[in-house]
């Protein structure tokens, strides 16, 4: 799931725009809705976290609990979601205790007065996990000179794939006139390397298992990526409500501090061993899906040790957003919008 939701030029049509408010521009009074309180009144703090997955896919959370290190802090799956901001909105109107997100589209929440803190990076870029675009192999599509007006299948609108198709339009020299024809349209990811062989869209963004998966069938081939336009960083956040976290410090903490070293225990554990586990977590919980696509699973992309969350993390984006006129300068403070106070493991690695 992937920074910023662009709601610029890519939202510039009214609907396009109603959909995306309704995905991460929620007012106060929404975030209102849910449970009353996560402890159920009783002033005992919960020890169950509810939250959505990922189909065919291990989240660090999940990763984090079957590993041990929530203790008698359990997860509670409700159910699966394919958007990182519907994932966001759901913890925010609490739906759920926690839900991740491109950074922007935490930027876009916060900014419409949600009172949500981003706690820790759980996803990102680097040589191994990083959201590639391709097109297929017999395309004459070079550059994105060549784009004219093809059809972008990405897994939502308004967020990190979207963001990294305008920053390639815009390094590359396209005038908003131009890039304004490139269609972003939305395709479910399992279904995103389909869409392409068949001609239903002409690039297709593909990240992690579905993107090695197509790779190793062949006939595809990659325009760009996110990891070559920007490096490596940490692209998305987990986050929760104030109200939760004021409620609930220490399961905070122990959340938060288990899904850091579920990260560090990724990143230092061979990869096969790493497979073999998400294996046996997919086999055990019983939804019905295929983990034979485990075996192309290759990095989180977490940047930072621990998931710690830097400004650079959230400025990046709140930039973009504010030079694309789709955030009012200065009404984002960076610094209001996340916070390693619950991450016991970044604290005791000094950082």
């Amino acid at each position: 799931m992937s920074p910023t939701a662009p709601a610029a030029r890519r939202l510039s049509s009214p609907a396009s725009r109603r959909a995306f408010l309704t995905l991460v521009g929620l007012s106060a009074a929404a975030v209102g809705c849910g449970r009353a309180t996560a402890t159920g009144g009783s002033g005992q703090q919960t020890k169950k976290l509810r939250y959505q997955g990922t189909v065919g896919q291990v989240t660090l959370a999940e990763l984090a609990e079957d590993l041990g290190y929530f203790g008698d802090v359990k997860l509670e799956w409700v159910g699966n979601t394919i958007s990182g901001p519907q994932d966001i909105q759901s913890a925010a109107t609490g739906q759920t205790d926690f839900g991740g997100a491109f950074n922007g589209a935490v930027v876009k929440l916060i900014a419409s007065k949600a009172p949500v803190k981003a706690v820790i990076s759980y996803y990102g870029v680097d040589k191994d996990s990083y959201s590639g675009y391709y097109v297929r192999a017999d395309s004459p599509i070079r550059s994105a000179a060549d784009l004219g007006s093809a059809k972008v299948g990405m897994n939502t609108l308004g967020a990190h794939s979207e963001a990294m198709l305008d920053i390639y339009l815009k390094r590359s020299g396209l005038s908003p006139a131009r890039a304004d024809k490139v269609q972003p349209l939305v395709v479910p990811p399992v279904n995103t390397e389909q869409s392409l062989r068949q001609r239903q869209i002409e690039v297709g963004v593909l990240g992690g298992i579905l993107r090695e998966k197509a790779l190793a069938t062949g006939g595809i081939r990659p325009l760009f990526s996110d990891y070559e336009l920007i490096g490596a960083f940490s692209a998305g956040t987990y986050v929760m409500t104030e109200r939760f976290l004021k409620q609930n410090p220490d399961t905070a903490r122990t959340f938060v501090t288990g899904v850091a070293k579920a990260i560090e225990w990724a990143r230092t554990t061979p990869r096969e061993q790493v497979i073999a586990r998400m294996t046996e977590i997919i086999g055990r919980r019983g939804r019905n899906e295929d983990a034979s696509v485990l075996k192309y699973w290759r990095s989180y992309g977490v940047a930072e040790t621990g998931g710690r969350i830097d400004d650079r993390e959230f400025s990046l984006w709140t930039e973009w957003l504010e030079e694309r006129g789709d955030l009012p300068k200065g009404r984002v403070d960076v610094r209001s919008v996340y916070t390693n106070e619950f991450n016991d493991y970044g604290k005791k690695q000094g950082s």
